[in-house]
């Protein structure tokens, strides 16, 4: 039985439901919710982790930043990250340097950034805390890593965003 069979399709904006896909709309509101719920999940888990005071963007970024120990420029975070607006990774790397997670360095003439020891600490207590619960909630779905790896890869294909931009 689905979710919705009482109730009909659940969606955020029946105009847009009422085109020649209206799954569609069901789809997008699932995927609004899920990402909601998801930078819930990070804060509360960066909270537990002892650093309570950041944004989903800023526990994005420092968790990019730590990845492979590695300085890295405001355009290569926003390039993995897939963010247009530089300004606003710029505002959590002064932020996360604020509250001394990261410092600041220069590889030739551009600014680079790295994670301090502090940082290092706050994102493997958030490993911790993610792995004793997210993950073990996921394995108990029984859900195969597999399958949860493919469906992953489908978001890395930029098909969808060339057709967007070319029927600009």
């Amino acid at each position: 039985m689905h979710p919705s069979d009482d109730l009909g399709p659940i969606v955020s904006s029946g105009h847009l439901a009422s085109g020649a896909m209206p799954a569609l709309s069901e789809f997008e509101f699932a995927l609004t919710m899920t990402v909601h719920a998801f930078q819930r999940w990070m804060l509360r888990c960066m909270t537990a982790a002892g650093i309570p005071e950041l944004t989903p963007m800023d526990v994005l970024v420092l968790h990019n930043v730590n990845h492979r120990g590695k300085a890295k420029r405001l355009a290569d975070i926003c390039l993995v990250l897939n963010i247009e607006d530089t300004h606003l990774v710029n505002y959590s790397l002064k932020k996360l340097e604020r509250l001394k997670l990261l410092k600041s360095g220069r590889k030739g003439k551009e600014k680079t950034v790295a994670i301090t020891a502090a940082g290092e600490d706050a994102c493997k207590r958030y490993a911790q805390i993610r792995e004793q619960l997210l993950v073990k909630s996921v394995l108990a779905t029984g859900i195969d890593p597999a399958r949860l790896s493919e469906i992953a890869a489908w978001s890395y294909w930029p098909e969808s965003e060339r057709i967007a931009a070319a029927s600009l």
